[in-house]
């Protein structure tokens, strides 16, 4: 098991911007796709956006296509996402998590560690 460990939420106004880290507390990332998962309160956790083990490719959720950018650092081991005009929907635990796998993948099940979430809250 590879401990992640998320950094960046917080409390923001709607149209505000924050950015959420990923890293492998010592293990390195930079083989692994790493995916966004966040879950909004009373409801089930849900795909971001993935971003593949050398960060040339990204894949979104339609609901976050065009305001939220994944990427990497330039060894590969840290991983971000950039959320700009954010709305009170994107409220939620954002979560990163680890497949060893080239393939990118929406599905929960499919990634392998996970991190222990940070909270991101947007007031209107």
């Amino acid at each position: 098991q590879i401990p992640l460990i998320e950094s960046g939420g917080g409390l923001v106004q709607a149209g505000g911007s924050l950015r959420l880290s990923c890293s492998g507390s010592g293990r390195i990332l930079n083989v692994f796709v790493v995916g966004w998962f966040r879950q909004p309160p009373g409801k089930e956790r849900e795909f971001v956006a993935s971003v593949s083990w050398n960060g040339g490719r990204t894949n979104y959720a339609d609901s976050v296509k065009g305001r939220f950018t994944g990427s990497r650092d330039s060894t590969g081991n840290t991983v971000y996402l950039q959320m700009d005009n954010l709305t009170p929907e994107d409220t939620a635990v954002y979560y990163c998590a680890a497949r060893a796998s080239s393939f990118m993948s929406s599905v929960a099940s499919e990634y392998d560690h996970w991190g222990q979430g940070t909270q991101v809250t947007v007031s209107s």
